[in-house]
Parts: C-alpha cells; sequence; structure tokens
C-alpha cells in the first residue's frame, strides 16, 4: 500500500525544514520569555490568594477565578457577555480606523486644515470622554448603539495623531521621486504618505485597542443589560469575586490577542522595516 507522500518528490525534505523552523521558533529568547513571566506571575497570583490575601470578599487565588470562569461557561453567561462586548468594541473600532486614518491623513498633508483643526483634536484627546459615557447613554439607550459611540470616541484620536506624524515624518526624498516624475499631489498622498506612514497607523490602532476595551467597560458600566462589564458590575454589587476577576481576566486576554494580531499584521505589510534584534 502507498504511504501519503510517498511519491511526491521533497515531501520529506519540506517536512523537516517546517520542523526546524518550529523548532528554531519555540526556541528563540522572544517565545520563551514572555511565558516564563506569565508562568510566574499566575503562580504570584495562585499562592497570593490562597495563603497571603486568604479574605475572598477582597481578593481570590487564580484556581477559583478558573472555575467560576468554567461555569459562566458551561451556562452561556459568559459567551453572551463576550459577544455583546467585543461586538461593540468590533463596531467601534471599524468606525475609529477608518475615520482616523483619513482624518489624520488630511490633517498631516495639510497645513491648512491642521491649524484649523489641530487644537481641538488636542482638546478632545485632554478631555475625559468617559465622562460623556452617561449622557451618550441617555441619547443612544442601553444597547450597541450607546457602547460602539464610547469606543470610537475613547479609541479615534490615538490613531488620529498617529497616522497624522506618520504622514509628516515621510522621508522627504520619497516626496521629491514622486514630484520629479510629474505625481499629482493625490496620487502623492496614496502611493507615498499613506504606505509610509503604515507603521504609525498600525501603533496607533495598537494603542486604540486597550483604550477601546476600556471603553466598552465604562459604558456598560454606566448602562447595559449584557457584556463583560456588565458581568464584572453585576459580580461587585453581589459580592461574587471569583466572576468579577473572570470578567477582567477575559477582557486582559482578549487585549493581548488583539494586539498580537495588530503585531502579526505590522510583520506582514510593512517588511521594509528593519527587523527586531535579539539578545
Amino acid at each position: 500500500m502507498l504511504q501519503p507522500d510517498a511519491g511526491r518528490p521533497g515531501a520529506g525534505p519540506e517536512r523537516a525544514s517546517l520542523g526546524a523552523a518550529a523548532l528554531r521558533a519555540v526556541t528563540r529568547p522572544r517565545f520563551w520569555r514572555p511565558l516564563i513571566s506569565l508562568a510566574v506571575v499566575l503562580i504570584a497570583w495562585e499562592l497570593l490568594g490562597r495563603y497571603v490575601l486568604t479574605n475572598k470578599l477582597f481578593f481570590v487565588p487564580l484556581s477559583d477565578v478558573v472555575f467560576a470562569t468554567i461555569e459562566l461557561a458551561r451556562t452561556g453567561e459568559l459567551q453572551r457577555d463576550f459577544a455583546a462586548s467585543f461586538t461593540a468594541i468590533f463596531y467601534g473600532m471599524l468606525l475609529a480606523t477608518v475615520v482616523g486614518i483619513a482624518f489624520g491623513v488630511l490633517i498631516g498633508a495639510s497645513s491648512t486644515v491642521a491649524d484649523y483643526t489641530e487644537v481641538h483634536l488636542n482638546a478632545l484627546y485632554s478631555t475625559p470622554l468617559v465622562a460623556v459615557a452617561p449622557l451618550l447613554i441617555l441619547w443612544l439607550g442601553i444597547g450597541i448603539a450607546s457602547k460602539v459611540a464610547v469606543v470610537f470616541l475613547i479609541s479615534v484620536f490615538p490613531i488620529v495623531i498617529s497616522t497624522a506624524s506618520g504622514v509628516r515624518n515621510v522621508d522627504a526624498h520619497y516626496l521629491e521621486v514622486a514630484r520629479a516624475f510629474g505625481a499629482r499631489e493625490e496620487q502623492i498622498v496614496a502611493k507615498v504618505m499613506i504606505p509610509a506612514a503604515l507603521p504609525f497607523v498600525l501603533t496607533g490602532i495598537r494603542l486604540a485597542i486597550g483604550r477601546a476595551i476600556v471603553g466598552v467597560v465604562v459604558g456598560e458600566l454606566f448602562g447595559a443589560n449584557a457584556g463583560l462589564g456588565y458581568l464584572i458590575y453585576t459580580s461587585g454589587q453581589t459580592f461574587d469575586v471569583p466572576s468579577l476577576f473572570a470578567g477582567v481576566l477575559c477582557l486582559a486576554v482578549a487585549g493581548v490577542f488583539l494586539t498580537f494580531l495588530v503585531q502579526r499584521l505590522e510583520r506582514s505589510v510593512v517588511r521594509w522595516k528593519p527587523a527586531v534584534q535579539e539578545d
């Protein structure tokens, strides 16, 4: 009987090369250093809750949080809250990304627009916009619309500021070459400025992810009937500390995962950046 891939030339060397690549990735310091630090933090959390802070009204071991998370998942409550929160984050971040990149390119490429708008941009960025969350809920209700609005308002400014900085820091030689070849201003913006500013844009999106998670929690704390912020609020009101930490832990893990995805996207689309040197 023929073995799978037996007749395909190069199957053995390809598998060997894939295995070698996987082994190299696992043995890199950038892979195991985060795992070591994570293991230390989790073990410290368990020991602290088990032997030091033993009052479970204030702190609980990690194992209790894991059991609470499993129970919430078993009843379906965790999935419902997770879906509610991250639906709002998805739409809010999508809107913030589109508006933030467009407005950032506009004020970065046009000094006239920047002169008219930057003072308002800086004022709004310095304003604690979470304070307007109750007003947005009053206007838009406790449904998803108010959460999307809060996420958008909180996360759009890092994208605008980073994109504008990226456009302004485009190498002048690129612009001179484009103009020398007769490129129009809109072509320079689309084919020179925006691609060159991509690292700044993706950095702004990474910063916005953390703010978006904070924004959706704030919106759900002020008024909601589902969501991880709602779970945290109701758990705190009933002194269900394991469920409270379960909600916080889910948000933290999701934030790390989303940031990792943006980092991977940056490595794939911004290939001209110098590689990070490993110790």
